[in-house]
């Protein structure tokens, strides 16, 4: 029987040698996909997932509940998150391009690796015999969807560690419709990229070129800083960092933003008031009469929204 040991192994080994595997999702003329993760391998890996998928296996957030994300902020998000037991699903120290401009969308994961001739010779020759050209980092770029979030392992690379430059930075906001880019390496060009709509989180800006670097995985799971990052995670992203959400818990996270943001709105009408002590309101009150207050203005507020929401 094969276990998630030997499956997660067989992954690893097949990420170093650079033997990504291609895997022919129709018989239309659309690339054939190269991935380290079979369309079976990631459904499976993701299968608390009830969203539908992608035609590569991903889980697809729904639309409305990636517009509704856009709300979010990192504490929303964490209070969720570490309820339920996933601690390391949160990154920062990103140099962030357009702060004001939310980061919302699904992961699609790349890997690099530093170069080592030998196998960067293997895979690229593999690949020929399938018909790919060279395996840069256009060759994960071409295969992005809409909605997308570009997510780049260059493992904190500067000098040469740049995924794209304006043009190809200007290229994925086309391609994913806006959906943005987090790369652990660097960019370049940033006079001309700070001028394309699209948000961004990069450790580094450098002018040299990508290179040095071998492509050994698209759409696997992959470091950002202490996070691990599997493809379909909603990404969700503020000024602060970058939330890593499993797409088993987004409608969860949103929900429970709703009651947080009410919360946060009961709690300073009352300290509008100017009759009560921090202490009395916040974080709960103490008064069993506020807590039946704040019950039915919870209420209220939760029916107000979901109105709001339905479908007219």
């Amino acid at each position: 029987m094969k276990t998630v040991h030997d499956s997660c192994t067989r992954i690893v080994i097949s990420a170093v040698l650079g033997l990504c595997a291609m895997v022919l999702l129709t018989p239309s003329p659309l690339h054939g996909q190269l991935l380290t993760f079979s369309k079976q391998e990631l459904a499976d890996y993701t299968a608390q997932s009830n969203f539908e998928r992608f035609p590569d296996g991903r889980p697809k957030v729904p639309e409305d509940l990636m517009e509704r994300a856009r709300e979010l902020s990192s504490e929303e998000v964490w209070a969720v998150i570490e309820e339920k037991g996933f601690h390391n699903q949160y990154a920062d120290g990103f140099q962030i391009l357009h702060p004001e401009t939310p980061l919302v969308g699904r992961a699609f994961t790349v890997q690099f690796m530093p170069e080592r001739p030998d196998v960067h010779k293997i895979a690229s020759a593999k690949a020929k015999e399938r018909g790919i050209g060279p395996l840069t980092n256009q060759t994960a770029i071409d295969m992005l969807e809409p909605g997308d979030v570009l997510i780049v392992d260059l493992f904190g690379k500067k000098v040469n560690g740049t995924i794209v430059g304006d043009n190809l930075f200007y290229y994925v906001m086309k391609t994913t419709h806006g959906g943005g880019l987090v790369v652990d390496g660097s960019i370049r060009d940033l006079n001309g990229i700070s001028q394309i709509d699209m948000p961004a989180y990069f450790k580094a800006v450098d002018p040299t070129p990508i290179g040095n670097v071998m492509l050994t995985g698209i759409n696997v799971p992959v470091r950002i800083g202490g996070v691990t990052v599997m493809p379909g995670d909603l990404v969700v992203g503020d000024r602060e960092g970058v939330y890593f959400v499993p797409p088993q818990l987004v409608k969860e996270v949103l929900d429970r933003a709703d009651e947080i943001r009410i919360h946060d709105e009961w709690t300073k009408k009352k300290f509008d008031e100017m009759k009560y002590k921090s202490h009395e309101i916040y974080s709960t009150p103490a008064d069993p009469k506020l807590q039946e207050e704040y019950k039915e203005y919870l209420k209220k507020r939760l029916e107000e929204i979901q109105k709001h929401r339905s479908p007219k």
